[in-house]
C-alpha cells in the first residue's frame, strides 16, 4: 500500500477514487508514566514516555486507515493527514485520513 500525503504520486496514475478512509486511536495516560512525565517536567527536556505512547497510536490509526482501504480494494491512499484531539482528561485521539485510490499498474 502506498500511503503519500501529497494529492498525487509521482511516476503514476490515479485510475479511480474509492473515498475517504480513516483510522483512529484512542489513548489515555498511565499513571506509571504520568510520574516518570512530571519528573521529566522539573529537568526539562523530551518526555520519552509520552512520545512512545503517541508514536505507537498514529501506528494503530495508520494500520487501521490501511486495512480500511484494503476493504474497499485500493493499492494507495493519497492526501493524508493527521489530527488529534482530547477527548477527555488524560485521553487523546489520533485521528489519520486520506483518499482510498487504485493506481494504474
Amino acid at each position: 500500500m502506498i500511503v503519500v500525503t501529497s494529492d498525487d504520486i509521482p511516476g503514476k496514475s490515479i485510475a479511480t477514487t474509492l473515498g475517504i478512509v480513516r483510522g483512529s486511536s484512542v489513548r489515555a495516560r498511565h499513571v506509571g508514566r504520568d510520574i516518570l512525565a512530571f519528573c521529566k517536567n522539573l529537568v526539562g527536556g523530551e518526555v520519552e514516555e509520552y512520545t512512545k505512547l503517541l508514536a505507537e497510536s498514529r501506528e494503530q490509526a495508520l494500520d487501521r486507515m490501511v486495512a480500511q482501504a484494503e476493504l474497499l480494494g485500493a493499492n494507495a491512499i493519497t492526501a493524508v493527514r493527521f489530527a488529534s484531539s482530547e477527548v477527555a482528561a488524560g485521553a487523546a485521539e489520533i485521528l489519520v485520513y486520506g483518499t482510498a485510490v487504485r493506481i494504474a499498474e
